[in-house]
């Protein structure tokens, strides 16, 4: 038996880890996505043991993430938690189909500049919003007016004694786990956000605090397949845009984390495709069962791996615990204070903020910084699909300008031609500085044009030179003398009047 698990010792060891770690994350993301919290250990443990199960990465974990709560949390006040299930089944079968395409693998290229910008823009959205929740107020829907709320939501608290105990349970959770780097090696094989949310619910029963606690509904309970109803909301196109939102982003977020834990371990690589396939899997199954949608999560991945997990068991044992505990202890979620996994999400929502990068591509890049920030802003100020769209866009044009570098140079001798040379790319990104400097040329001297230099000429170009030439040639001086680029076949030409 032991000869074929030789690992299991270690990936037991790992998956008790790892599960302890999950327990407080899928609570504290259900509840802050505004669904009831066994919908988060169904997603975790749909994550551990059929995505687990299946082939792609052997380390990285799955389940319900932070970097999602934003999106899903817009889903359900527009769409209903009723529709949820629709939107995480057709997000897992546009996983699956990609990933049967091979356009897993392409997730690589995306910007890492936007997948940065992604992250910080979910982690101030999220840190606004749980800081009303763990002074239990209502925050204000969009992410602009959640932060720009933030003074008078302080003032609310600070006038009361109801709101400054809740906060105070917040804070203080978000105390023990940054302090929990530094109690003795063997206290923190518990993983510090287990430990806040042990040590705030204690605070809260022994001294009877007045602060809101989770709602239990039973795990067989919340289970809710999506109805007729629910499949009639695909007519509306912002359904859509909703489901594809979901799918990029979870599938970015899961290929992106895989990326990352391959750079933790030495064993078997990340196979792109596979990995797609298993989390669509995984997200269609979620969507059935009307759960939340999940990705592979950095956080417990780094867990396991740090745990010394050596293979795929570690996740599969860790849904398997997480489904024994939904199934045998529910009663234990009804005793944590809500501002507990609001401190956890703080936390988490802080991490994701990537200050070393800003820094670091301000300093080297700051075109890529630029992409950073305005994706981040977007997302704060518009929503998470559109503030994605407007960095990948962002990204594109950076890259188009990039790649039509080009360079112009005027050589006159004070008698003769007129030298020009065009070198590099001249494209229509270019055309209008290309232009100012042929119109200040004398009208009434000889211009030779020298494209021989040019790498591409594209259509845009061709023609304005072309015209360019034409009415130069037309004052009566000299034609214009073009030395042709014998660039690439799909370089166009320019033919002098």
């Amino acid at each position: 038996m032991l000869s074929k698990f030789p690992y299991l010792k270690q990936d037991f060891l790992a998956s008790i880890v790892v599960f302890l770690v999950a327990v407080p994350l899928c609570v504290g993301v259900a509840v802050a996505s505004g669904v009831p919290a066994e919908l988060g250990l169904i997603t975790g443990i749909v994550g551990g043991i059929v995505t687990g199960m299946m082939r792609g990465s052997s380390l990285q974990v799955s389940g319900p993430a932070a970097g999602l709560t934003v999106l899903v949390f817009e889903a359900v006040s527009e769409f209903g938690v009723g529709t949820l299930g629709v939107i995480v089944l057709f997000a897992g079968l546009l996983q699956l189909a990609m990933g049967f395409l091979g356009i897993g693998r392409w997730f690589r290229a995306i910007s890492v500049s936007v997948v940065e910008g992604m992250l910080c823009g979910i982690g101030l959205v999220i840190i606004a919003g749980q800081i009303y929740a763990a002074a239990g107020l209502k925050a204000p829907d969009s992410g602009l007016g959640k932060i720009a709320g933030l003074p008078g939501a302080f003032t609310d608290a600070f006038g009361s004694t109801r709101a400054l105990t809740s906060l105070a349970i917040g804070a203080g959770t978000i105390a023990v786990i940054v302090l929990w780097k530094r109690v003795p090696k063997a206290v923190r094989t518990v993983p510090g956000a287990l430990a806040a949310v042990v040590l705030a619910t204690v605070a809260t029963l022994v001294f009877g605090l007045p602060v809101a606690t989770v709602q239990v509904e039973g795990l067989l309970g919340v289970v809710q397949p999506p109805g007729s109803e629910a499949f009639g909301e695909l007519a509306s196109p912002a359904l859509w845009g909703t489901i594809i939102a979901f799918a990029l982003i979870a599938s970015a977020e899961s290929l992106f984390s895989a990326a990352a834990v391959d750079r933790l371990h030495n064993g078997p690589r990340t196979e792109y495709n596979k990995e797609m396939i298993a989390q669509g899997a995984g997200n269609t199954l979620c969507g059935l069962l009307g759960a939340l949608p999940m990705t592979a999560v950095i956080v417990r991945s780094s867990a396991n791996v740090s745990a010394g997990a050596r293979t795929k068991a570690s996740r599969v044992l860790h849904g398997v615990w997480l489904l024994l505990f939904a199934a045998a202890m529910p009663w234990a979620l009804a005793l944590i204070p809500i501002p507990a996994l609001a401190g956890i999400l703080v936390h988490a929502g802080w991490k994701l903020i990537p200050f070393r990068q800003i820094t670091a591509l301000w300093r080297a890049h700051r075109g890529e910084a630029l992409i950073l920030v305005v994706t981040a802003v977007s997302i704060v100020a518009v929503n998470m699909f559109e503030g994605v769209l407007i960095g990948l866009a962002l990204s594109v044009v950076k890259t188009a300008w990039e790649a039509s570098h080009g360079r112009l140079e005027v050589i006159d001798k004070g008698a003769g031609p007129i030298q020009v040379y065009l070198a590099g790319n001249a494209t229509f990104l270019r055309l209008p500085k290309i232009m100012d400097s042929l119109e200040a040329l004398p009208q009434d001297r000889p211009v030779e044009l020298n494209l021989s230099g040019l790498q591409h000429l594209d259509h845009a170009c061709r023609t304005a030179l072309e015209n360019w030439a034409e009415r130069h040639s037309a004052t009566g001086t000299e034609p214009v003398k073009v030395t042709e680029t014998e660039a690439s076949p799909e370089s166009e030409k320019v033919t002098a009047a």
